[in-house]
């Protein structure tokens, strides 16, 4: 018991050190500060842009939610490893483990309100251009009446923008289709690029039809979409569920076997390394859950 004696006053010490030197702030709030500072100075150019959309959108966590996010992480993984090694050590140097995955959801979160932004401006997009065109029948000129609209943001925005100029300096749309498609390879902008470019280059006439029917076709998506997340949500609120209950199941072994019974098996070391492979792959496993639950927002 005394290393882990020592480890805690260890813990101990750089906890009082942290609040006499910084005293006049909350120290919890100084030291998501100093790892948001890090994490933001080596973090990739992708987290950077969907992090300061999510903070523009005004669903950025505030310091006290992190704060609680990453106090419901160690503690919990430090009961549930207690409970499988009865060893304050491991349990820290596992709640230590679990904090660390904190940055890694979080960028999982933006990503997915970022994407979540992105389909609803490709909606507003094209949309809008259907019913512009409607009226003026000229894409460009349907572009023009979007941009200035106010109901863009950027980056959509910008790169309407870009595809006005684009039309303007090559004389045709071409281009600028092209160019929008690759940006947002979602189905109904190449379907609604794809219109516009065969009635530009075949005429507008009896184009009204085609419009309505695109437009149904928009309409339709975006209310699978919503749904799609309301079921994608219900579903990942008792994944959650049943994954915590995985980590639990230790609980019922003990209750089995005895939990003096437990003790002394846990001496041996192929069953500690057989609890350890149990902890990493039902993290693992949730893991992969929380990935796929934030990267695929349904969309498409």
């Amino acid at each position: 018991m005394y290393i882990e004696e020592l480890f805690i006053i260890i813990v101990f010490v750089v906890f009082i050190y942290l609040y006499r030197n910084y005293k006049g702030d909350n120290v919890g709030k100084y030291i998501i500060n100093q790892v948001q500072d890090a994490y933001n100075k080596f973090a990739p150019y992708s987290f950077k842009v969907v992090h300061e959309k999510t903070k523009q959108l005004g669903q950025e966590y505030t310091p006290r939610q992190y704060t609680i996010q990453v106090t419901l992480f160690a503690g919990f993984a430090a009961v549930v490893t207690y409970l499988y090694f009865y060893n304050l050590i491991i349990s820290i140097i596992y709640a230590l483990v679990a904090v660390s995955f904190v940055p890694y959801l979080a960028y999982l979160r933006c990503k997915k309100v970022y994407s979540e932004f992105i389909f609803e401006q490709i909606q507003v997009y094209t949309s809008n251009t259907i019913m512009e065109f409607a009226t003026t029948q000229s894409f460009v000129k349907a572009l023009e009446g979007v941009a200035n609209s106010g109901v863009l943001e950027d980056p959509v925005l910008s790169d309407v923008r870009q595809m006005i100029t684009m039309s303007y300096d090559n004389g045709t749309i071409d281009e600028a289709l092209e160019y929008m498609s690759k940006l947002y390879p979602y189905y109904i902008v190449k379907n609604m690029h794809q219109l516009f470019l065969q009635i530009t280059k075949e005429g507008a006439q009896n184009s009204a039809d085609s419009l309505e029917n695109m437009q149904q076709d928009i309409d339709m998506l975006v209310e699978s979409v919503y749904r799609d997340r309301i079921e994608r949500a219900t579903f990942h609120k008792s994944f959650l569920q049943f994954g915590i209950m995985l980590y639990l199941l230790i609980m019922i072994v003990q209750y089995l076997l005895g939990r003096e019974t437990y003790l002394v098996l846990l001496e041996r070391w192929y069953i500690q390394l057989l609890m350890h492979g149990v902890l990493v792959i039902n993290t693992y496993f949730l893991i992969r859950g929380e990935k796929y639950y934030y990267e695929n927002v349904g969309a498409e």
